[in-house]
Order: structure tokens, then C-alpha cells, then sequence
């Protein structure tokens, strides 16, 4: 599946890491690119909308050229392919249908960190529930208990056979999601369902759409709701802890985005435990000083993580040797969700032979990125920007993880009864290995999520 909007069921009809609270703060801005009005009508595009999304096409296809890792792999013909994209802007009927273009012209490189982002829309689309690859399958994992997806009975452990006519991949989820949620979110999803007893039906699913407010006064009420909805996000991703007395600590670390106090907060939370299971499943990556410094404290010597290699010569990633350093036992948990810094993190462990690493083949979505921001527009300005691989990392062994991914040293995935009852078999086993006893359903309730809004 590409990013073309013509392959999709309807015309108007997600992450990269960090992209949510990037949408949060763009939102501030009170944009009046897309309309406010629910998307579930063809938004035509005016003259001036087309000329801005020129604009867009224009500097992001500059920001790529300039700082992309590898030039030699834009090809000779990157112009021309730029040139394409802008005769199909030219011809679109629509603002969604423009904007695609440019993604699909990035999409093209097959780069996990080179993509486009849009303008914030003044609205949040919820489709009820969320889905993730457990093998090759693809599986509903929570469904909001006052949703659309709820009431028509959708259920965690339900296989997601299609999504408006497509089959979802290992390699093709994350577009779906990036279309549906952020390029081109849709009134209603067709889902093609198989239950656990092997039953199968077709569902549409109908989206809540969530109007943001504009923030015209920075000391108003909606910026204070917005900082408050960008607390709550971060809130969800800190650091959460389980243990066992001396016997276990089980660290469930949503994301790399951590600052050095955390870090530390984890690394002293190890000490004195025979054992740590570090959960990095759903965790997409996040800050490489992060990473430094937590993979640090797995080591009493410098480790080297890998060289990154791009257009300018850098110096290898290393840790540093760290003063109160974990030494007992240590076993990594990954999902199809882990990627980068996570992926970076396990792959190192096992190079080094310093812990196990369980659960499912991860994402294979590693590379260095900067994020290039612009603006257009006077009255109402326009807050977009792209993502550019700057740097591709080559482990101690020679190879990059980018497609590839981490193979875990043991396979373990939840099946669809253990989704749809909430047990955790994964973390069970590894506790198991670590001489600690914990049934699946008893780890499928240490940490349980929320929705934003309970």
C-alpha cells in the first residue's frame, strides 16, 4: 500500500515518534489550511491553497536534497520525480489529496525516517481503538469503552484482515495509520474482522472527530488546555516500575524521549536487584543521549552502540562507563512497535551477551533524523515541516537494522485469547527465566494503559 491518495476507498479520507505533540503545539497556531468543518466532505482547494502547498513541495523537496544521508540514493531523476509530484498538486481537487503528493513522493525513498509533516489540523479524529502486528498478523489490541468501535462490538484479540480493502503488513501498517490519522483521517473505517472462534465480518467503524480550540491568547484558557493535553501525553510515557523485592524489577519504558533525571531515577531503582526485565514493547525510539546513557548503565566498560554513516564523517556511538552500573541479569522485552533507539538498545545487549531479548521481531525503523520546520503564509500562517534521515547505523557486526530489525534470541507472542482476555504470556516467561513465578494474567494487569480522556 503507498501513500497515493487515488488508492483510497474514499478521497478525503499513525508514529513516527513525537509527531502527537508536535501536532499539539502547530495547533496553537489557530490554522485555517484545512477547514474546520468534520472531514467526512471533499474539501476543494483553492488557488491560494494550491500555491501553498507548492510552497510546501518546494522546501521540503529542498530540505531532502540538501541533508539527506546518502545522495547517491535520491537518484538522477529526484528532480524529476519533484516535478511529477507538482503537476499532480496542479490537478488535485482537493487540500488532502495535494498534501498527499508530497508524502508519497517521500515514501518513495523507502526511508523510516524521512517523512512529511503536515499542518496541524484544528481537529483530532478517533477511530476507537488501536491495532498493532503480533507476527504477521494484524490484531485489534484496546477498544475505547464509549466508541463507535464499542458499540459495534469490537474486541481486543479481533484479527484486522482489511482495512478499506487492504491487507495490513509488517511493512505496510504504519502507512495505513499515518494516512488514516494524519494525512487524510476518515469519517469511517471498513474493517474486515475474524474473531478468535475464526468468525468473519465486515465492520465500519465511524470516527469521532475532536475540534481543537484556537489559541489566539497565549494566557487564555486554550493554551492552558493545551499545555495540559501535552502534561497528560508525557505523563503516559514516563517510566513505570514493578518489582519483587530484591528479585526482580520490571522497568516499562514507553519511549527514549527521557531526560537525565529519569534515567538516573531508573538506574537507581536497579541497584541492589538480582534481576531486571526492561519492557521496551510500543516503544518507538526517542533521544540517542537517552540511549547513551541508560545502555551505559547496563555495562561497567564503554560499549560501542555503532557508526553512523552519511555525508559527513561522525564518530562512533559509545557509552560511557557508568559509576553504579546494573550486573545481574537482565532480559529485554520487544514488540513490532520497538523501533530505533529500542532496536538499537536490544541488538546491543545481544552483541555484547549481556541479557536475552524476548517477544516479536521489531520494527526494523532505525536511522538518525533531524526535523526542518517552515512556515508560510501572513494572516493565517501555515506550520509544516519533514523529517530527513541524516545518518544510517552500522552495529558492531557490520550490519544496519533499518528493515531488518532485532530477531529476538526466544519468539514469543500473545495469541488472540491471550489479547482478548488481557493476559501477558510474554512477560510471564520472562519473569519465569528469571526464577520469579507470574502468571500470564497477573502480568497482563501490571500496567495497564489509558485512554486520554479517563
Amino acid at each position: 500500500m503507498g501513500l497515493c491518495p487515488e488508492r483510497v476507498r474514499n478521497p478525503e479520507r499513525r508514529v513516527p515518534a513525537r509527531m502527537r505533540i508536535w501536532m499539539i503545539r502547530c495547533a496553537a497556531a489557530g490554522l485555517l489550511f484545512f477547514s474546520t468543518a468534520k472531514p467526512c466532505r471533499p474539501q476543494a482547494i483553492s488557488a491560494l491553497q494550491r500555491e501553498q502547498v507548492d510552497i510546501m513541495l518546494e522546501n521540503v523537496a529542498h530540505d531532502v536534497e540538501k541533508h539527506y544521508y546518502d545522495p547517491t540514493s535520491l537518484g538522477s531523476d529526484w528532480n524529476a520525480r519533484v516535478r511529477e509530484a507538482r503537476q499532480k498538486i496542479d490537478k488535485s481537487d482537493s487540500v488532502n489529496r495535494a498534501i498527499s503528493h508530497i508524502a508519497a513522493l517521500l515514501d518513495g525513498l523507502h526511508d523510516s525516517h524521512t517523512f512529511f509533516l503536515p499542518p496541524a489540523r484544528p481537529y483530532r479524529n478517533e477511530y476507537g481503538f488501536q491495532m498493532q502486528m503480533v507476527g504477521d498478523r494484524c490484531y485489534i489490541t484496546r477498544v475505547h469503552p464509549r466508541s463507535d468501535a464499542d458499540a459495534k462490538g469490537l474486541k481486543p484479540g479481533d484479527q484486522i484482515v482489511s482495512i478499506d480493502g487492504y491487507a495490513p503488513t509488517r511493512g505496510d501498517l504504519w502507512r495505513m495509520k499515518y494516512l488514516f490519522w494524519v494525512l487524510q483521517p476518515q469519517p469511517d473505517l471498513r474493517l474486515g474482522l475474524r474473531t478468535p472462534d475464526g468468525k468473519e465480518r465486515q465492520v465500519d467503524v465511524m470516527a469521532k472527530f475532536l475540534e481543537l480550540p484556537a489559541i489566539n491568547d497565549l494566557a487564555g484558557s486554550a493554551m492552558f488546555d493545551s499545555i495540559r493535553a501535552e502534561e497528560d501525553q508525557q505523563n503516559s510515557e514516563r517510566p513505570r516500575y514493578t518489582e519483587r523485592g530484591h528479585a526482580l524489577l520490571i522497568v516499562k519504558l514507553p519511549t527514549f524521549a527521557l531526560s537525565a533525571a529519569q534515567i538516573n531515577a531508573v538506574m537507581n531503582k536497579t541497584r541492589g536487584r538480582d534481576a531486571v526485565i526492561l519492557d521496551l514493547r510500543g516503544n518507538p525510539g526517542g533521544d540517542e543521549e537517552a540511549l547513551k546513557n541508560l545502555l551505559g548503565g547496563m555495562f561497567e566498560k564503554k560499549v560501542k552502540i555503532g557508526d553512523p554513516l552519511g555525508r559527513h564523517s561522525e564518530p562512533s556511538l559509545e557509552t560511557e562507563p557508568y559509576r553504579h552500573a546494573f550486573t545481574g541479569r537482565l532480559v529485554v522485552l520487544l514488540d513490532s512497535e520497538s523501533g530505533s533507539a529500542s532496536e538499537l538498545f536490544a541488538r546491543v545487549i545481544q552483541l555484547e551477551k549481556r541479557g536475552l531479548v524476548l517477544g516479536d521481531e521489531s520494527a526494523g525503523r532505525v536511522m538518525t533524523a533531524q526535523r526542518y520546520m517552515h512556515q508560510t503564509g501572513l494572516d493565517t500562517v501555515l506550520v509544516y515541516g519533514v523529517s530527513v534521515s541524516d545518518g544510517e547505523i552500522r552495529m558492531a557486526d557490520g550490519q544496519s537494522l533499518e528493515h531488518r530489525g532485532v530477531i529476538p534470541d526466544k519468539r514469543m507472542l500473545p495469541n488472540a485469547s491471550d489479547l482478548a482476555s488481557g493476559r501477558d504470556p510474554v512477560l510471564a516467561a520472562a519473569a519465569e527465566m528469571l526464577n520469579v513465578n507470574m502468571s500470564p494474567e497477573e502480568a497482563g494487569a501490571l500496567f495497564r494503559c489509558q485512554w486520554p480522556d479517563e
